[in-house]
């Protein structure tokens, strides 16, 4: 298997998912601290979508670390089709949670205008900033499950 950026058990891999649990971590954050969230699905797909990122990403950086540290090669071939599925997974909720989430943003923003009266005032702008938290993580998991991809096919 090929050295690349982000792959398992080197510096730029344990990077890349550091940023990925911070990423997510902080899109729980923004989400959490808004009132009223859990009354809507999409935000709360969204949460349990980024919590299961944050474990994974978090579980694989510790492999990565323990990697580094030991100098251990995960570069073998089941290891890297455990990660392939792993990326695919959580990449795949994580596109979906934050997309939903942006539709129903999107439509008590802009259509409804539910974030602007004062009956109805919702914190939209803690909505946008953990919705656009969550797309920097899928945009983290998309660069990782490329690579592992890369990687499980040059085996």
């Amino acid at each position: 298997m090929k050295d690349m950026f982000g792959s398992p058990g080197s510096v730029s891999g344990l990077m890349l998912r550091i940023g990925q649990c911070l990423c997510a971590a902080a899109s729980i954050g923004w989400m959490v601290s808004a009132s009223g969230f859990s009354s809507y699905t999409a935000f709360c797909y969204l949460i349990a979508s980024m919590g299961l990122q944050v474990l994974w990403s978090f579980g694989l950086a510790c492999l990565d670390v323990y990697a580094l540290r030991i100098k251990k090669d995960l570069q073998n071939a089941v290891l890297v089709s455990l990660f392939v599925v792993g990326d695919w997974v959580t990449a795949t909720l994580s596109l979906a949670a934050a997309c939903s989430s942006a539709g129903i943003v999107v439509l008590y923003a802009r259509d409804l205008h539910f974030c602007n009266t004062p009956k109805t005032h919702l914190p939209c702008s803690r909505f946008e900033i953990s919705i656009a938290m969550a797309f920097i993580t899928w945009f983290f998991i998309a660069i990782s499950s490329h690579v592992m991809f890369w990687l499980l096919a040059s085996a």
